[in-house]
Parts: C-alpha cells; sequence; structure tokens
C-alpha cells in the first residue's frame, strides 16, 4: 500500500455529519437477488457510422440492453441470479477528480459484500498508472469511512489517464489477470469510457476472464446521450460556481462600474455554462454552440458584447456579468483554425518559438494582430486528443481587452453615453473540482456502485451503469446497463486544408442540444437577464433542509428516461403480438395491418431525415 493513499481524512464537523448520511437505493437494486431483463440488442444512434464501429468491436458491439428489475416485477423471460460466488473486483479513477467519485466505491463496495462477504474490492493507487504498474490498496470498511459522501479523488489517486496503446492494453489485461480480477470498473468521462470499450473488446477477443464496466462520473456534463441522462459530478461543479456567480452579480450591484467577464470550466461543451446561467441569471452567456452554429468571429462576438454594454448604459446601468465557457476558443472559427495550423506544426516537430514564422499570411496576420498574452497561450503544446489546453487560455481577458478598446472608441466617437468601461475577469476552474458533492451527486454515485455490482453478477462486458428517469425520486430511478459501444459515433475531421479523413469510433462529447428544453429556457430568459438585474443567489451548497434535494435545471426540464421508454415500447410490442395471432379475426388483422404501417412510415421518415440515409 502507498501511504500517500486511503489514510483517514482529518475531517470537520460538517464532513463528519456528511459521512453518518446513508444514500438509499432504487427498489431494483434492494435485496440480494438480481434480476435482469434483457431488451433487444443495442445498436450505434448514427447508423452512418454503425458498420465501422462493428468492425471495430465485434465481440462487444450488438449486445442487448440490460434492465434490473424489483422484486414484485413479473416478466417471464427475466434471469434471477440467486447465487453469488465470490468475486474480485478492481476500480480505478480515470480523468479527472469529479465530486462524488468516492461514493461509486462506496456503493459498488457495500452491493459486493452484501451479496458475498468473501468478495474482494481492490482499488488501483494513481489511477491508470497504478493498474499497469498493480499498485493496489483492498478497500476496507475502514478505508472508506472518513470518504464517504465527501469530495476528490484522493482515497486512491489519479494520474494524466490513458489506457489507449497497444502496450498499455496488453499491460492492463496483465494486470487483471496476475491478480485474478473477475471485473475492472473504470471510473470516468468520454475518453475513459472509450478506454474501457477498448479493453473490454481486447479482453473479450483474448478470452480474458476479466469483465470491463465503465461508470460516467465526469464534471464537465459532457458524457450525454439516449442512455446517460447526465454525469456524477456536474450537479456539484454547477452549484458551487452558481454560488460564485451570484455573489459576483451582487458585487457588481453594489458597486456599479464594473463588468465581470468569468471564464468557466467544462472543456468543449457549454454544459456548465448554460445550467449556471439557469440557476444564476446573469446578464449574459456566450455559449460555444452558439458561436459554431452562427458561425461568429472573434469580432461578431465583441460587438455583441458591446451593443449589449451599450443597451444597459442606456437604461443607466453601467455594470454586468457575462460568463463564458472555456471550449469558447475552440469555437470561434477563426481561432480554431489558427489553432489547428499551430498544432500541425508542433505535430511536425516545430519548436513553440519558431512556430509564428512558419504560419500561413493569415493566419500569421490573425496571430500579430492578438494580444501577447494570448498568443503565449495558443502555442501550448496541444493535449493527447489534439484539442487546445483550453484551461489556460484566458478567453474571458481577450475578450475584455477587445471589448474595453471598442468601447473606447464609441465613448471618443459619441455614440456610447455610459461611463467608461471598467473590465474584472475570473476563471471558476479547479476550486470547484475538490468540493464537498451535492446530495443528488452523492446519491446518484452510490446507486451507480450497486449498478456495476448487477452487471458483473450478470457477466456482462463493456458496459455502461446506467441510471434513468433521475428527476424523480431515487425509489423511481430506472437502473440498468448498456453497450459502450452503442453510445459511440465515428467522426470526421480536417487535418490541414484539405485532408479529411474517418477517424476511429469513440464516446464523444455531447454539445449543448440548440434544439433542447434547456437552451429554449435560456432563450426565453435572455433578453430579461440582459437589460435587467434579477440575479438569483442559490447560496452554499446544502445537504439538508431547502435546496438539499434540488437537481440541475437542465437535467429536471428535459423529457428523458430512455430506458424506461424503449422497455415500455417492448411491452407494448408484445402485447400486440399476443393479441394478432392465426385466428384472429379479420378485423382485428386490418387494424393491425393499417396502424404498423403507418407507424413504419413515419418512423422511417424521422429515422432517414436525421441520418441523410434512406431506411429499408
Amino acid at each position: 500500500m502507498d501511504s500517500d493513499y486511503g489514510v483517514p481524512r482529518e475531517l470537520s464537523e460538517v464532513q463528519k455529519k456528511r459521512a453518518l448520511y446513508q444514500p438509499e437505493v432504487p427498489p431494483c437494486l434492494q435485496g440480494t437477488t438480481v434480476r435482469v431483463e434483457y431488451g433487444d440488442a443495442a445498436i450505434a444512434a448514427d447508423p452512418a457510422g454503425a458498420h465501422v464501429i462493428s468492425q471495430a468491436f465485434p465481440h462487444t458491439y450488438g449486445q442487448p440492453l440490460a434492465h434490473f428489475l424489483r422484486k414484485t416485477a413479473v416478466v417471464a423471460d427475466a434471469k434471477i441470479i440467486a447465487e453469488h460466488p465470490a468475486v474480485r473486483v478492481g476500480i480505478v479513477f480515470c480523468g479527472r477528480q469529479s465530486p462524488g467519485g468516492h461514493n461509486v466505491v462506496w456503493g459498488l463496495y457495500e452491493a459486493i459484500k452484501a451479496h458475498n462477504q468473501s468478495s474482494k474490492l481492490i482499488g488501483f493507487l494513481g489511477g491508470s498508472d497504478g493498474l499497469l504498474a498493480q499498485k493496489t490498496l483492498e478497500i476496507t470498511d475502514e478505508v472508506l469511512s472518513s470518504y464517504k459522501n465527501q469530495g476528490g479523488y484522493d482515497m486512491l489517486g489519479r494520474t494524466k489517464d490513458q489506457i489507449r496503446t497497444k502496450e498499455q492494453v496488453n499491460g492492463a489485461m496483465a494486470s487483471c489477470q496476475a491478480l485474478k480480477l473477475d471485473a475492472l470498473v473504470i471510473i470516468g468521462g468520454v475518453t475513459s469510457n472509450t478506454d474501457a470499450a477498448q479493453l473490454a473488446e481486447t479482453f473479450a477477443e483474448a478470452k480474458c476472464a476479466t469483465k470491463v464496466v465503465g461508470v460516467p462520473v465526469t464534471l464537465n456534463g459532457d458524457l450525454k446521450n439516449q442512455f446517460v441522462e447526465t454525469t456524477v459530478g456536474f450537479d456539484t461543479i454547477c452549484k458551487v460556481n452558481s454560488q460564485l456567480i451570484s455573489n459576483v452579480c451582487t458585487d457588481a450591484l453594489s458597486a456599479e462600474k464594473y463588468y465581470y467577464f468569468i471564464r468557466l470550466m467544462g472543456r468543449k461543451a457549454s454544459h456548465v455554462a448554460l445550467e449556471c446561467t439557469l440557476q444564476s441569471h446573469p446578464n449574459m452567456v456566450i455559449l460555444g454552440e452558439e458561436v459554431a452554429a452562427s458561425k461568429l468571429t472573434i469580432f461578431d462576438i465583441t460587438k455583441q458584447i458591446c451593443d449589449a454594454v451599450q443597451a444597459r448604459a442606456e437604461k443607466d446601468k453601467n455594470h454586468g456579468v457575462i460568463l463564458i465557457p472555456e471550449g469558447l476558443v475552440e469555437s470561434i472559427p477563426e481561432l480554431y483554425a489558427l489553432l489547428q495550423e499551430i498544432h500541425g506544426l508542433h505535430g511536425r516537430g516545430v519548436s513553440a518559438e519558431n512556430i509564428s514564422s512558419q504560419l500561413s499570411p493569415w493566419a500569421s496576420a490573425l496571430f500579430e494582430f492578438l494580444p501577447p498574452f494570448i498568443r503565449k497561450q495558443l502555442l501550448l503544446h496541444p493535449e493527447s486528443d489534439d484539442s487546445a489546453q483550453l484551461s489556460q487560455i484566458e478567453t474571458e481577458k481577450l475578450l475584455a481587452q477587445l471589448v474595453e478598446t471598442e468601447m473606447n472608441r464609441r465613448l471618443k466617437e459619441g455614440t456610447y453615453k455610459g461611463k467608461k468601461f471598467n473590465a474584472i475577469c475570473h476563471f471558476f476552474g479547479y476550486q470547484a473540482r475538490g468540493a464537498l458533492p451535492s446530495k443528488f451527486d452523492c446519491d446518484y454515485a452510490y446507486v451507480l456502485g450497486h449498478v456495476c455490482y448487477h452487471i458483473i453478477a450478470a457477466g456482462l462486458n463493456g458496459y455502461m451503469a446506467t441510471v434513468t428517469n433521475l428527476k424523480s425520486p431515487v425509489n423511481k430511478w430506472r437502473c440498468g446497463a448498456a453497450p459502450i459501444s452503442s453510445m459511440m459515433t465515428v467522426k470526421r475531421w480536417s487535418r490541414g486544408p484539405s485532408a479529411t479523413q474517418i477517424g476511429k469510433p469513440a464516446v464523444h462529447m455531447a454539445s449543448v442540444d440548440l434544439k433542447g428544453k434547456a437552451y429554449e429556457l435560456l432563450r426565453q430568459s435572455s433578453s430579461s437577464f440582459l437589460l435587467e438585474d434579477i440575479y438569483r443567489n442559490p447560496g452554499p451548497l446544502q445537504f439538508e433542509g431547502p435546496g438539499a434535494d434540488s437537481k440541475p435545471i437542465s437535467l429536471c426540464v428535459e423529457d428523458q428516461d430512455y430506458m424506461g421508454r424503449i422497455k415500455k415500447l417492448q411491452e407494448y410490442l408484445e402485447k400486440v403480438k399476443s393479441i394478432v395471432k392465426p385466428g384472429c379475426s379479420q378485423d382485428v388483422l386490418k387494424a393491425a395491418l393499417s396502424s404498423m404501417a403507418s407507424v413504419t412510415e413515419t418512423l422511417n421518415i424521422m429515422t432517414s431525415s436525421s441520418t441523410g440515409q434512406t431506411q429499408l
């Protein structure tokens, strides 16, 4: 055991009270018998990439959905698992730390012990590095005691995680075989779960006995699809940031002379910025998805903000708060193209100090226009996925500087009658990553841990633990599992002026849906947010009392529960089959044929219009 990990924490009185909270589990996870119903084979959401995905994952693509059933459910073909031999399960934190991660470990530990006291849960120390090096810690009640309902990943730790190369994948398999693991649970976001899917496929091909299970844990909230409504950590991050934003809003309203430009974490997608806007009501938010969809340039965005400042000044308001997602820089067309060119030069081994001299004429002109601090940040070496180091690029300072220059010009020309523009910039990022998790994240993570055991007991490989109907009380949550390969897409991307190649299948981050209800809610309120100071302070994160049971607004306004609806559809189809049998009346048969023809035609049109392909 590494002395830096798993040591008891010194807890405050608040943390001690938190540690006593026992999350509940839905009825489908209660008891010592696992009941699982299998649905139809799960396919990729994008049929255009299905062939590529099925070829890359021949052993794990096309597996059925799994629904875990409560004791009272009557399902004829459900699989009942009453015998639970002792298992050895490994668990590893991958990706950036996210509030609630420890409760996944706790939930899994309690589930495996409830089904067989001889089972072992083995934590890998230091993330994927610890997995490859076989650095382990057996999880016990004593180890868990000071980490229940607490933030961070420090019980086991993490590193810059990646299990991608052939050497890394084979190393992970060797560790699992050496430790005689029945299953390996990987906690992380889109990248980590893509790696989990590749491990599951490789293990299956090599006939390795270890099953691989993924858990959706990422504070960015960008692992969203038809099976995953939200991720562990997102609620906490948004609540913590919303309180900070609200404090700044109150300060702006009090001083009446500053514009605050606040950049929020969230990587490429703007989910955190959208949710925090809905919670705290700042005057303006610039979503990366809006910018990309409208192809707004940096000058368009600057003008948009300047016009807003001018409109507020006409109402004698010389203050305001503007939110900016950290991924905005990659959504602005000309800045993204500049970054691509810089990253291409990095890839060819050009040193940072020589890159500016090798840029194309247009890129060089844009680069020289930008302030020195931004130039230096854009030249940073890209991440392992070729994206920019978004947390290091101070887009909020760039916009504040451009807006200040333009407002000074308008002031000098007399077209702006307000006071001198003053900007203050903030980045709300790492401060929230180690926050004490919200009650929702504690419950959600703990339940996901239990779901992981059910997946393992069912002998499933290459699946992600899922919980849907999350906006309802815990006793109405639906628990199941979906093949990770069915969440994958195959994206095309360009590198350079003409080269276009097809990417490998991956679980890609989900952007904010500009047709979704959360975005629609923002659009309905945006004009009043802009011109009126209707700032809202949700207050500090609560574990008891008012606000303790609140959930993300963007989760609650959406009409989700995909897994529940799939199951309901299966029930309807079974009813049709039971009614329309040889020997039924002509009228029943005609009604069934007419209805099915109409439904099939409608679905065919909907599917072909969404994929651009004609369905048979």
